[in-house]
């Protein structure tokens, strides 16, 4: 029997679309074990890098919900509320690329039908960091990793360096993935931040200096929420927050816009999507928009009672998604692909009310 759900993504065969995203669910060999196992087509592993990280002594992850009868967002627990988003001040992994290697080997030697991608982050501005990407991608390629993910999009590292902060930056971008490229052949996959103008033209940048993907959306820097009777922050230590990252459905239109930029921008190039997946019908809409494969992280974590890698998640995709497939005879998501780019058009470009065009003049009202 043809698997539907099979695809091709930068030159990777997937038994289906759906990936893991780089975070808690992604942290340790016995996580992504269980999510491989549970059924997921890729896992992103938890960023590593060479530099020693400590995470902050308290909570690191908080959901936030809403409801009807108490339409404010907060993450106090509440009957019949809904998922909201969630928020984030999580760093990289603090497992050390020593301690991550054979753990990669035995991952990929149990499911070798599986894509595992290495999430790596150095620094940026010398030749020292420039080695210190080199490094890092040559070490997991060799135990075994089928692509790479360049984190250039943490939104709350405190070196200017790293992460969101060089984003911006094309030259940077351009250095990074020469120094990645000279030293594997494997898929390279950039993960850019959402919170930026430039966005497209970083996206561009990156495909230039040999991208084989761009994948997006990492959250979006931002505060938690004060309680205005504790006077307290949601998550905080010793009373004191720094910037963390919003994820989960609350991002989910924000994150199919960018998509759809970088789609429309380059359409013969792989966009691995990312932001709000909770289901068939957020996982439908990144596919027409132009990604290839959609990455998950809040609603996985979110799932009771499966360690927080989405058990029941993946089948619920893959049987949703399957579903659709035969009852559209599609043979896979390519024949629906980006269905959606050459509709989104300028403002100028929408019918108004008298029936006529602006002809490209924008009307303040």
């Amino acid at each position: 029997m043809t698997n539907r759900l099979a695809t091709t993504f930068t030159g990777l065969e997937f038994v289906n679309p759906f990936i893991l995203a780089s975070a808690p669910p992604t942290e340790s060999k016995r996580k992504i074990m269980k999510a491989f196992e549970a059924g997921w087509g890729g896992v992103v592993t938890k960023t590593i890098g060479l530099h020693p990280v400590e995470n902050v002594a308290g909570p690191r992850t908080i959901f936030q919900r809403s409801s009807d009868q108490t339409p404010y967002v907060s993450r106090m627990k509440r009957t019949d509320t809904v998922s909201h988003s969630s928020w984030n001040w999580e760093l990289i992994s603090d497992q050390p690329l020593d301690m991550w290697l054979p753990d990669l080997r035995d991952i990929k030697a149990a499911y070798p039908d599986r894509m595992l991608i290495a999430s790596i982050m150095a620094g940026a501005g010398s030749e020292e960091e420039m080695d210190n990407w080199r490094k890092l991608a040559s070490a997991v390629v060799d135990a075994g990793c089928d692509a790479i993910e360049l984190n250039m999009s943490c939104p709350h590292m405190d070196r200017k360096d790293m992460g969101a902060n060089i984003a911006n930056d094309e030259d940077i971008i351009r250095s990074i993935l020469a120094a990645v490229t000279s030293a594997v052949s494997v898929p390279i996959w950039v993960k850019l931040t959402p919170s930026t103008s430039k966005l497209v033209d970083a996206a561009g940048a990156a495909y230039e200096a040999g991208a084989a993907a761009i994948s997006l959306c990492n959250t979006f820097p931002s505060l938690p929420l004060m309680d205005p009777e504790t006077m307290k922050f949601e998550v905080e230590v010793d009373g004191l927050v720094t910037s963390g990252g919003l994820g989960g459905l609350a991002i989910l239109h924000q994150a199919l816009q960018r998509v759809s930029d970088i789609s429309k921008a380059y359409p013969d190039h792989a966009i691995s999507g990312i932001g709000g997946i909770r289901g068939f019908r957020e996982a439908f809409n990144f596919v027409v928009h132009g990604a290839g494969n959609m990455q998950v992280c809040t609603a996985a974590m979110e799932e009771k009672g499966s360690g927080g890698v989405g058990v029941e998640l993946i089948k619920e995709l893959t049987r949703d998604l399957n579903d659709y497939l035969e009852r559209k005879d599609y043979a896979s998501i390519e024949e629906f692909r980006g269905v959606a780019r050459e509709r989104i058009v300028e403002h100028s470009d929408v019918r108004r009310k008298s029936g006529t065009y602006n002809g490209g003049y924008s009307i303040a009202s």
